[in-house]
């Protein structure tokens, strides 16, 4: 692989015009395609589960229903000593509700014909309903929707609005920008030249650019959801700027040894490049892998963020060779370039070394302080609760949560999460009394409001009771009140012939929590056990790739205590804008076991392949991890500072799933690249010594050899004669035991 990717560094290189000028025109395209595209519906679905089921039945027996469709609900409340039912108070509410018209409205319920008043009379609400899904909502529809309440706020009333309708595309905020600024301040001070520095960036936009392009124009024939581009976007940038960084990283290491700028190109894609392309696997494996878990959305976003980084490893590999056929030597400092050929491989010790030289001394010391440090941070995982995020999970300032709030002040913390009960009644012989059976059975439940009255569809073949609890949507108690539905399933059939099943957002999260669990495992074995295979091919190693799976799920842990101690407990909440706190993401878990997996396998990568490399070419096993710290450690703790930096930008971001996942990747790739595999990985290399690098021959004749750390390509390039044409192989070679 190393010999075909240095051909290909260096035919890039001298056709340099013609490689930048199609990725440019790769990237017009895509902005065209997602200029011309119709807009994508975002539908969700949970395949398998009973709620979706529900849902489907619904679809199907009473189309009328919309269940899918939007909805909203503008909320009036009184002020204080009147009642929205006084004749003044009544009259701004029906002037909103008249104001609540348009081509896509599919009806409006009056509050004062729908009963729905609360009991002390201050409270109301209208509920809309639409023809069309949320994301199938015109601007002009939104704007309505948005400007109706000022009539009844301009009468003194409190008016606020909730509901699917006003679902939009999340705001980044200004953290994003700030997550770049960082990265560019970081790399500049990496190279020292505003070139080096510029290249990563450039080639990391570009990639990205054509990456969410493609989504964009795709979004609707694939029906890909607002969060697709936001997660293609925060993965493909990160990723983008760190394999460029090492294979301009190690072009300059090249020039500085004093070879031309196209044979400094072409050694490093061979490579650096080798590292970049096994380092993208992963990363492709672990998010194309989330398809196990069967949610249609995930699977795209999965997908979708793959495709994004199969673009950053292409750019990489060819567009970065092109722009340092332009930039040539500028991308070394300029004391560098004024400094004799092969100067600068003189210098002292840096930190790296030193570093790892500490490490070598006291590895049981430094073992232990990573495991038990990260032990003691995943410890909150131990309480981890999984929900779905709703209205009450957004900033207080906004009318969602507004609305939301003014909901469970007049009628009930749980009728911001009604249950849904269709009832099939096609089996039964007296529908009417099959149905009062069902309602008068989850009346008598605990922890029920309400049960409002059937709705029968046409054919009089299902009707749809709602239940409303006494206790919030995301509740212990209302979680247990679907299950106690679903437990009188057997007994009312057996009674009545009517199938009972149940959805609405808590039934649906209960689902996808126990759809989510029971794919965890099975996502594991199948994403651990291919990376494990890739890796041991790249190292031609057991105990690395070993090491390397453990070593993740030591930092994913920790990585989710971090994240139930911020946005479940609130612990410096207030520091990362979580203005309420709750229930992490269902998706959370197994979304982050997907992406960290991939992303800690690039620095195991990286930084392991340095040492591999020293090690093939004849170094001991203590002196090759030396080795790989001073040519690594300091591009991956740059690489590290540039990811974390860019994940954390989307921290700003308004939508509660975003923010989350922002924080949750940027902390576990913090604890990844700076205590896992900079501080345990070498300490446990330290002490397994050559052991490190055992294979079974057996194995080493199955196994291809993809020389990803370049030893026949440094055989090649070297003269007849030379040291390169003797090197030892490291599986024959007997080494000191000794580290």
């Amino acid at each position: 692989m190393a010999t075909f990717l240095y051909k290909l560094g260096r035919l890039a290189f001298r056709r340099r015009w013609y490689v930048s000028l199609i990725w440019v025109a790769l990237l017009v395209l895509a902005g065209a395609g997602a200029a011309s595209a119709p807009k994508a519906t975002d539908n969700f679905s949970i395949p398998g589960t009973e709620a979706q089921r529900a849902f489907d039945l619904l679809e199907q027996r009473n189309p009328a229903m919309k269940a899918d469709s939007a909805t909203a609900r503008i909320v009036f409340k009184a002020p204080g000593g009147q009642k929205v039912t006084d004749p003044k108070n009544k009259a701004a509410v029906d002037k909103v509700v008249r104001e609540l018209n348009g081509p896509q409205v599919a009806a409006v319920a009056d509050p004062f014909t729908a009963g729905a008043v609360s009991a002390n009379g201050d409270i109301a609400y209208a509920s809309v309903t639409y023809k069309v899904k949320a994301n199938d909502l015109t601007d002009e529809t939104r704007e309505d929707l948005k400007a109706a309440p000022t009539a009844g706020r301009d009468a003194g009333l409190t008016v606020e609005t909730g509901g699917s309708a006003l679902q939009s595309m999340p705001e980044g905020g200004s953290t994003e920008i700030i997550g770049i600024i960082i990265s560019a301040v970081v790399l500049i001070i990496t190279f020292g030249s505003l070139v080096a520095a510029g290249l990563p960036l450039l080639t990391a936009i570009i990639g990205v650019g054509i990456g969410v392009s493609s989504i964009a124009a795709l979004a609707s024939a694939l029906d890909l959801g607002n969060n697709t581009a936001t997660l293609a976007t925060m993965i493909g940038l990160a990723v983008g700027i760190d394999y460029a960084l090492f294979i301009v990283s190690r072009y300059r290491a090249e020039i500085a040894e004093g070879r031309e700028p196209e044979e400094a190109a072409g050694r490093a894609t061979g490579t650096a490049g080798s590292a970049v392309v096994f380092a993208g696997l992963t990363v492709v494996i672990a998010l194309a892998g989330l398809a196990v878990v069967n949610i249609p959305m995930l699977t795209k976003m999965g997908v979708a963020a793959a495709g994004t980084v199969a673009i950053a490893v292409l750019i990489a590999l060819t567009l970065i060779p092109a722009l340092l056929g332009f930039a040539g030597r500028k991308v070394l400092a300029r004391k560098v370039r004024k400094a004799a050929p092969g100067a600068a491989a003189e210098d002292k010790p840096n930190l790296g070394t030193r570093w790892a030289r500490l490490v070598l001394r006291r590895p049981v010391v430094v073992l232990l302080v990573g495991v038990l440090g990260l032990g003691a941070i995943a410890v909150p995982a131990g309480s981890l609760m999984l929900g779905l995020p709703d209205e009450g999970s957004q900033p207080k300032s906004t009318t969602q949560r507004k609305a939301y709030d003014l909901l469970s002040e007049g009628f009930g913390p749980g009728f911001n999460g009604p249950l849904l009960v269709p009832v099939d009644v096609a089996g039964s012989k007296d529908a009417k009394a099959a149905v009062d059976h069902v309602a008068t059975t989850v009346k008598g439940l605990d922890n029920v409001a309400m049960v409002t009255p059937p709705a029968f569809n046409q054919a009089g073949d299902l009707a749809t009771i709602t239940v409303v609890p006494k206790s919030k949507p995301s509740g212990e108690r209302t979680e247990d009140l679907v299950h106690a539905i679903r437990a009188e399933r057997a007994s009312i059939e057996s009674k009545t012939g009517a199938k009972v099943l149940v959805t609405g957002t808590t039934a649906v999260n209960i689902d996808v929590s126990q759809k989510l669990n029971d794919a965890l495992l099975p996502y594991l074995a199948l994403v651990v056990g291919l990376a494990f295979l890739l890796l041991m091919v790249v190292f031609r190693s057991v105990l690395v790739p070993l090491k390397a799976a453990l070593g993740f799920l030591l930092s994913v842990v920790a990585a989710l205590g971090a994240v139930v101690a911020v946005f479940q407990w609130g612990w410096l909440g207030s520091l990362f804008g979580v203005e309420e706190t709750g229930p992490i993401m269902s998706m959370m878990p197994i979304f982050m076991v997907g992406v960290v997996f991939g992303l800690a396998m690039d620095y195991e990568v990286f930084l392991v392949t340095r040492m591999r490399e020293a090690y093939v070419h004849g170094e001991r096993p203590g002196q090759a991890i030396v080795t790989g710290f001073r040519h690594g450690a300091r591009v991956v703790t740059a690489a590290a500072v540039i990811m974390i930096s860019v994940f954390a930008g989307f921290i700003g971001s308004s939508e509660p799933m975003i923010k989350m996942i922002g924080f949750g990747l940027a902390i576990a790739v913090f604890f990844d690249a700076f205590v896992v595999r900079m501080a345990i990985v070498p300490a446990v290399l330290a002490l397994l010594g050559r052991s490190a690098w055992w294979l079974p021959g057996w194995l080493a004749k199955v196994l291809p050899n993809v020389d990803v750390e370049g030893e026949r390509l440094q055989q090649r390039l070297a003269p007849a004669g030379t040291v390169a044409d003797a090197d030892p192989d490291p599986d024959t070679v007997r080494e000191p035991s000794r580290v």
